[in-house]
């Protein structure tokens, strides 16, 4: 078995739920193999490069075995080398944050947060 349809194979390394979610991403124009976009019926073979945005993330990986059937996570694991870029960290920005029961703000204590919540303190 030299290559399998886009659709099944990214359902049997369990890159998608279901088949059918495969699919429809990739009618949906989330998947692309080799950078040109791929129809569900698009063969894979080993050394292709499959980008599929499954969810909120863009997985890049390269096909090492094609198979055509689901098999345990373990054995998924080994058909393609994941090279999806790290995300980028996100930067903590400090919570302006009142003590529980201080009750309402004064007006001089509003004008902080409003200077604060506007990014000029």
């Amino acid at each position: 078995m030299e290559s399998t349809r886009v659709d099944r194979w990214l359902w049997a390394v369990r890159l998608t739920k279901t088949r059918p979610d495969a699919a429809a991403a990739c009618r949906g124009g989330h998947v692309r193999v080799n950078d040109r976009p791929a129809k569900p019926a698009t063969t894979v073979s080993p050394g292709d490069e499959v980008r599929a945005r499954v969810g909120d993330i863009t997985r890049v990986v390269e096909v090492v075995r094609v198979i055509q059937k689901r098999v345990g996570a373990a054995d998924a694991a080994t058909c393609f080398v994941d090279r999806t870029p790290a995300p980028p960290p996100e930067t903590a920005l400090p919570v302006a944050r009142r003590e529980r029961g201080a009750g309402r703000p004064t007006k001089r204590e509003r004008r902080v947060l409003d200077r604060f919540r506007s990014g000029r303190l």
